[in-house]
């Protein structure tokens, strides 16, 4: 096995750790969304002027995409895992 390989097969067997890290880091940002929407909408800035206006521009949907994408990763990583798992053990 090459250098290159040995460096693939290490990032793998570590990015499920660096992918919760950055899940937990996303899930903190929920409360910071819901307050900035509660701040923008009380001070008048950009409210009143509809609805889903007010919602879309109150909230950063941008760290909403991020957080489903990084929850799927996650999903996708540990759904993998237990597949491998399961592949070692029907060999053994």
């Amino acid at each position: 096995m090459n250098a290159w390989n040995k460096f693939w097969n290490w990032y793998e067997n570590k990015i499920l750790g660096s992918i919760i890290l950055i899940a937990i880091i996303q899930f903190i940002q929920v409360p910071h969304m819901i307050w900035n929407a509660d701040i923008m909408l009380e001070a008048g800035i950009i409210s009143r002027v509809h609805p889903v206006i007010d919602w879309l521009y109150g909230v950063d949907l941008i760290e909403i995409i991020s957080i489903i994408n990084v929850g799927m990763i996650m999903f996708s990583l540990i759904k993998k895992r237990q597949s491998n798992k399961k592949q070692i053990e029907k060999v053994a």
